[in-house]
């Protein structure tokens, strides 16, 4: 690769691993409804002008139905599940459970019947191994984990592994910046009444920079690096950085709120992560910019 594909790399690895800890602390000033309205409002607005470069929303509202269906499962709900979550969970161990969405995005394929990956064995032994890891991740750290928090985790698994299928049958050929903003705006919209009954009282500064770097850096500006690091390198090598992702909030975590680093993490996540690896590795993939837009909202998922 370019040193210019390496700095797109680096740079999506630490992106969209920074957005649990975002989350985290945003959540301590915003009602989760309220952080959702914030997030994809400004990250909306900051992408109309590259929407408008790519030819605007006409394409992409003439498929109304589709997109709506998207967005509710891919943005709408999951990200206001996933606020709450991390009321009570820890920026890190959501980002790990997270990282159990190319798991399901598997079996979610397998069921659609959109599966173009081969390597039957390897795959069962990587979904084998990635739910053991989860097991354990879980098993281990029992006395942390929520069960309300859990369950709106695993809805969130599976609307990241649902999403994509509906993109790539259904919006995969329309330009990418004006799908994702027209998403975003439509979420916002939906939640902008209740933004506006819920909107905090005194809002920190920690808190208001994590919202900002939320919807700037972690949303928009993510997006746009991202579809030039497709254009660099493929789509193949690209999603490589959601394997990455969750390291980085693993890392982020630890360092900067002093989550633990428990035994669950030490020996669960390399098992969901070598897991993930083999469940998903594909016997061919395409190498165009457009084909990669199923990988694409695949990669998101390890954004929120």
């Amino acid at each position: 690769m370019t040193r210019r594909s390496w700095a797109l790399f680096a740079a999506m690895c630490v992106i969209w691993g920074v957005p649990y800890l975002l989350i985290r602390v945003a959540v301590r000033d915003f009602a989760p409804g309220t952080l959702v309205f914030a997030r994809t409002a400004l990250g909306g607005l900051v992408l109309l002008p590259f929407c408008f470069r790519a030819g605007g929303f006409g394409p992409v509202l003439r498929r109304w139905r589709p997109l709506l269906a998207f967005t509710v499962i891919e943005l709408a709900v999951p990200w206001l599940l996933l606020s709450d979550a991390e009321k009570v969970l820890s920026s890190s161990l959501t980002g790990l459970l997270i990282a159990a969405v190319p798991l399901v995005g598997v079996v979610v394929a397998r069921a659609a019947g959109s599966d173009d990956r081969g390597g039957g064995r390897v795959r069962y032994l990587g979904l084998t191994l990635g739910l053991v890891g989860v097991a354990v991740l879980l098993g281990l750290d029992f006395g942390q984990i929520h069960v309300s928090a859990l369950l709106e985790l695993a809805v969130v698994v599976v609307g990241y592994a649902v999403a994509p299928v509906i993109m790539s049958r259904r919006l995969a050929d329309l330009p990418s910046i004006p799908v994702v903003a027209a998403s975003l705006l439509v979420t916002a919209l939906a939640y902008l009444p209740y933004a506006i009954l819920r909107w905090p009282t005194s809002i920190s500064a920690h808190a208001a920079w994590s919202v900002v770097a939320l919807a700037v850096i972690c949303t928009a500006l993510a997006f746009i690096v991202f579809f030039a690091l497709i254009a660099e390198i493929g789509p193949a090598r690209a999603v490589v950085i959601t394997y990455v992702n969750p390291a980085v909030a693993l890392l982020l975590g630890v360092l900067l709120l002093g989550e633990p680093l428990t035994l669950g993490i030490g020996v669960g996540f390399p098992l969901i992560l070598l897991g993930s690896v083999l469940a998903a590795r594909r016997a061919a993939v395409p190498d165009s910019p457009d084909a990669a837009v199923p990988e694409a909202a695949a990669a998101e998922t390890l954004c929120d």
